[in-house]
Parts: C-alpha cells; structure tokens; sequence
C-alpha cells in the first residue's frame, strides 16, 4: 500500500477551534494511528474514506487521488473503494448476519434477500465462522461475533484497504486479545492493507508496520520506520 496524505481541516464549535493538520507518506501494508481522544485521529480516517471533506491539501492511495483540493478531485466514498469499519461496528439491527454481510454487495439501498444464497456471501460466512448464526440478528450475537459480521460486511467487496477505527475498544479485555489475534492472522492471510486508528499502545505493537502519533490535530512523531513524517499545524 503506497498512501500519500496532507490535508487541513479546521473545525469550530462555540469559542473552540480544532485545526488537523495530517501529513504523512507510508508504503506499508500496516499503518497505526495512535493518539488520546480528541487528536483528529478519527478525522483522518473519515478524511481517508470521504466521509468528510479537508479545506485543502491531497489524499492518494495505491496511484489513486482521491481527494486534491487545488485540482478540484474529491471522489465519492464509493468511488473510493475503501472499506470502513465503524467502532460501534453499525451493523443493520433489522437484518440478519447473511443480509448485513451481502448488504456489502448491493448497488443502492435495497435490503439482501434474508434467505438467498450468494457464494461470495457463504465465503465470507465461513471464512469468519458465520455460518450457523446466519439467520440471527445484532442484538442476538457477541460483542466478537458482531465484529466479525462487521469485518466480513467490509471485506466482502474486496476493498483496496480496510479502515479501522477503534475496532476493539468496545470489547472485554480477554476478548480483545482474541480479536486482535484474529485480525492479525486474516490480515496476514488475505494482504489487505490496513489503516488502523487507536488510543490503546497494545494495538500499535500488534499491529503497527508504521506508527504514528497523532497530538492536538498534527502528526508529531514517527515510532515506526521512519517513512512518514510530521510536523506542527
């Protein structure tokens, strides 16, 4: 994965200003942003997936631009060809596990079949140890079992990368050991690169090919490989 960003974004609220500056160049498959909250990290990320818009600067991933504020480029998330995987993993509570992963696949926003069989879909089921829930709804899994619907949900499209934000802060202590070993050992497997987001240092050990620290909007420092590099807003 070769990524290339340096935006600016500056956000108000009351008599409070926030200004993100992000900048940063990586060609590792494993990139972690590591700051407290508050630091912009998940601004980054929803910059990176265009869920938000920068007031200037570039965002290229693998050749591809998405977002150049002088070049007048800003793709539509779909164009972009990321997946995003949410904290509170925002799974459909009114669909069950097969429709949530193939509500992936679908063009528009017409619900999966809950029935209907999709090889990409039993693929993905199995890969994740789906398949005998997969007529149960959200509100019937684990805390671990959700993250996997959300993950198969994310990778079923066979994204370019795979965003993640915050993906275990939401799980028991014992259980975020077993996630980030399952994350680790798929990642590995499929090579999907990476962008993952987080407060906790655990994650950035497990998973940080590069990693950076994100402090009051600015990329200050480099505890990974030294290919990135940071500088104050």
């Amino acid at each position: 994965m070769h990524i290339d960003i340096d935006i600016h974004k500056t956000l108000r609220s009351g008599k409070r200003t926030f200004h993100l500056h992000a900048r940063l160049h990586s060609d590792n498959p494993r990139l972690v942003i590591i700051g407290p909250s508050g630091s912009g990290k998940s601004l980054t990320l929803k910059a990176i997936a265009g869920l938000i818009t920068p007031d200037s600067g570039h965002i290229r991933l693998n050749g591809s631009t998405f977002f150049d504020a002088q070049a007048g480029i800003d793709l539509v998330p779909q164009q972009r060809k990321v997946a995003y995987l949410f904290q509170d993993y925002a799974l459909f509570p009114h669909l069950n596990v097969r429709q949530n992963v193939g509500f992936g696949l679908q063009r528009g926003w017409r619900n999966p079949d809950a029935r209907a069989a999709q090889a990409t879909v039993d693929q993905w089921l199995d890969a994740f140890h789906l398949m005998p829930m997969a007529e149960q709804f959200p509100d019937e899994l684990s805390g671990g079992q959700r993250q996997r619907v959300a993950l198969a949900r994310a990778l079923v499209a066979r994204p370019q990368a795979l965003l993640l934000d915050e993906p275990f802060a939401a799980l028991d202590p014992v259980l975020r050991i077993d996630m980030r070993a399952e994350l680790d050992a798929l990642q590995t497997r499929l090579q999907v690169p990476m962008i993952l987001i987080t407060h906790d240092p655990e994650d950035a050990r497990v998973f940080g090919g590069v990693v950076l620290q994100l402090r009051e909007g600015s990329i200050v420092t480099d505890a990974g490989s030294g290919i990135a590099r940071g500088r104050e807003a």
